[in-house]
Order: structure tokens, then C-alpha cells, then sequence
């Protein structure tokens, strides 16, 4: 594979992976009210180990995969990972799929930085406006949410900031492990470790879960499974700071499922948000950065 058809791919995976985990999203939602925070870790991530291994196997890397000579960078990124998707999953108790979504969001203008400094990434003045764009429409989506708050909002909202920021660790971190580690051992690794950390809240008050509940549990254990791989696949084959404004994509399914699953529909202020990240991705797509002139170093 080429140096430039390796770059391309890098982006239709991250497009592919942004829908996985919007849905796997909108499947936690579905039940966020209901079922404790470290039950929800333990299932998602439990669930997630099923298709990572599969991958390994489809892939003739079980267990070979596993092996690593860093174990303490899979445990960092492990738990900070497990950290932000306990924050992002409150966020989900109190605000919609969307909002929720587009503060999550915050975090590849908050990569930007850390891949100069960190990965040595060159960034383009395209790449900066874009993501500028991208960011100005999270502002008008979520003007309603920070006018009128509801009940528990502001908790969400606090929630999903410190998901952001985390986020933009994670990824910078994950970018840097793919140079000696392999996507599906992450992946591996972070349900691993999740699903013990998840199992342990169970001292603090678990529920029965309904029919209908695992099943919600079971489609984001397996969704996230899959998207993280793909996510991770991304990574490794594109710079972060070019991926980072496709994320925007994922609104646009969080606004479906909002809308299908939920019956929320948003106002006009959240439609200019939609229509200003969707061109902020637009642009980045047909953008001739740096990076595709160099595609394979990834710093």
C-alpha cells in the first residue's frame, strides 16, 4: 500500500470508526439513566473483549498480539481511558446524545497543541481553520444546553468538558504506542483492564438488568469493541491532527439517533452548529496538507 493510499485509508477509518462509536453511544444512552456507571464500564468493556479477539484470530495475531514490551504504557492509557469513558457516560445521563457528542468534541482543538509539541506534527493554516470552524458550531449547538439548563445539566456539562480533556491525552498518547504497539493489543488491553475496574463497583450497588437492557449493554460492549480497533487502525496510518476534524462527522449521527431513538429534535441554532462542522470536515477532506506529502511518519 502505497504512502498515499495508506494516508486516505487512515481517514475512511476514522470516518467509519466516529459512526461506531456514536451508536455505541446511543446504545449506552439508552440505558445511562438507569444502570450505575461502573456496571456500564464493566458490560461495555466486557462485551468489547468478544470482537477484539475475533479480530486477533481473523487476523492470525491470537495471542501473538498481546505480547508488549511497555506494559505500563497500555496501563496509563488504559486508565485514562476508563477515566474519560466514566465521564463521558455521565454526560450521557444528563444531556443528549448530541450535546453530549459536541462537548466531547472539545478534544481535537485541544489535540492540536499536543501533537505540535508532543509528535512534532506540522500543521497547516487550513487544518487550523478548520477545526476553528468545526469549533465555533459546537458553540452555537450548545447554546441552548448553557442558556436554558435543565436538571442535572450543568453536571453533564462539567462532565463532558473533563471528557475533552482527557481525550485529547488519550489520543496523543495512543498515537505515539501504535509506533510499537499493535491497534487490536490497545484495544485489547483498555477492555481488559475496564471491565476489572468496572467489576469492582459492584460493592457499590449494581441493578438486574432487563432483557432489553443487556441488550443495549451487549450492541455497545460489541460497537465499541469494533470501533476502537478502527479507530486505532486510523491512527496509525494518518497524523492525529489531520483526523481530529473528521470526529465532527459524528454529530451528524448523534443528531439521527437523537432524533429516531430519543424523538429530540434540535433547534435552529443547533442546525447552523451542524451545518458549520460539517463544512469544517468538508474542508480537511479536500485540504493538500503536509501531511499527505509525508503521510507515513505520523510526527
Amino acid at each position: 500500500m502505497s504512502a498515499r493510499t495508506d494516508f486516505i485509508a487512515g481517514i475512511g477509518l476514522r470516518l467509519l470508526a466516529t459512526f461506531l462509536m456514536t451508536a455505541m453511544s446511543a446504545a449506552v444512552r439508552a440505558v445511562a439513566e438507569t444502570v450505575p456507571i461502573g456496571q456500564l464500564i464493566f458490560w461495555r468493556s466486557f462485551l468489547a473483549l468478544i470482537p477484539i479477539c475475533l479480530y486477533m484470530m481473523w487476523q492470525h495475531e491470537f495471542p501473538s498480539a498481546l505480547s508488549t514490551k511497555h506494559p505500563r504504557l497500555h496501563v496509563t492509557r488504559s486508565l485514562l481511558g476508563i477515566f474519560a469513558m466514566a465521564m463521558f457516560f455521565t454526560a450521557l445521563t444528563y444531556l443528549p446524545l448530541a450535546n453530549a457528542q459536541a462537548l466531547g468534541y472539545l478534544a481535537p482543538i485541544l489535540v492540536l497543541p499536543l501533537a505540535a509539541v508532543v509528535l512534532k506534527e506540522q500543521l497547516t493554516p487550513r487544518i487550523f481553520g478548520a477545526v476553528f470552524l468545526g469549533f465555533t458550531g459546537v458553540i452555537f449547538l450548545l447554546w441552548d444546553a448553557f442558556s436554558l439548563p435543565t436538571e442535572g445539566a450543568l453536571i453533564g456539562v462539567a462532565a463532558g468538558l473533563v471528557f475533552a480533556f482527557t481525550m485529547a491525552f488519550v489520543r496523543v498518547h495512543t498515537k505515539t504506542m501504535t509506533q510499537t504497539e499493535s491497534s487490536a493489543a490497545i484495544a485489547f488491553y483498555l477492555a481488559l483492564v475496564g471491565s476489572v475496574v468496572g467489576f469492582g463497583t459492584i460493592f457499590f450497588g449494581w441493578i438486574a438488568l432487563s432483557t432489553s437492557m443487556f441488550a443495549w449493554l451487549a450492541l455497545a460492549g460489541f460497537l465499541g469493541g469494533i470501533g476502537h480497533i478502527v479507530a486505532n487502525e486510523a491512527t496509525a496510518r494518518a497524523p492525529v491532527s489531520t483526523l481530529a476534524p473528521f470526529d465532527f462527522t459524528g454529530l451528524i449521527w448523534a443528531l439521527g439517533f437523537d432524533l429516531i431513538l430519543f424523538a429530540i429534535v434540535p433547534g435552529p441554532v443547533g442546525l447552523i452548529g451542524v451545518f458549520a462542522i460539517t463544512f469544517a470536515a468538508l474542508i480537511v477532506t479536500f485540504s493538500k496538507s503536509k501531511a499527505v506529502k509525508n503521510p507515513t511518519t505520523g510526527v
